[in-house]
């Protein structure tokens, strides 16, 4: 990976409906090249999914987002990679990481309710067999997602009015 392969990249993680065309004027490339090198990040994966940023809280549906804290016992062969494979199997799950410090894997769930994210950790989540323990912890406002500010909230406070 190149330089112009990581500027394609950075053009594409602020706004991925740029055609080549834009983006090969805004890297100093020719069309071709930028759709050529777009394709092989593609198949090698780099480029994973490209998707939209939807703010949920000006949909008229309600949505329930939860941070779950989840302590595991790693498995002899394959660590936690065995573990976190089996829980984003879970369509609720939308992110799984590992992390360092007190807990082991951070999950990421969304769902129509807080019981239906209670009934998840408490029926799914807490029964598998190497998960020793799960703290919840709802999300309860969005103020910034993959850098993109969704409440503007300097402008909210000056809309205020002070008694």
């Amino acid at each position: 990976m190149d330089n112009f392969d990581k500027k394609i990249l950075k053009v594409l993680q602020d706004d991925s409906r740029f055609t080549y065309s834009q983006i090969a004027a805004m890297v100093g490339l020719e069309d071709k090249e930028v759709e050529r090198r777009i394709k092989a990040m593609e198949s090698e994966g780099v480029i994973a999914k490209y998707t939209a940023l939807v703010d949920t809280e000006k949909l008229s549906e309600d949505m329930v987002t939860a941070l779950i804290e989840v302590k595991v016992t790693p498995q002899m062969s394959s660590g936690f990679d065995a573990i976190a494979r089996a829980v984003y199997q879970f369509e609720e799950v939308k992110d799984v990481y590992l992390m360092s410090g007190a807990y082991d894997l951070c999950v990421i769930v969304e769902s129509k309710s807080l019981r239906e994210v209670s009934r998840f950790v408490s029926e799914k989540l807490s029964t598998m067999r190497d998960i020793v323990s799960t703290a919840t912890h709802f999300i309860l406002k969005k103020y910034k997602i993959e850098g993109v500010v969704l409440d503007d909230i300097e402008n909210e406070e000056k809309r205020q009015v002070i008694l």
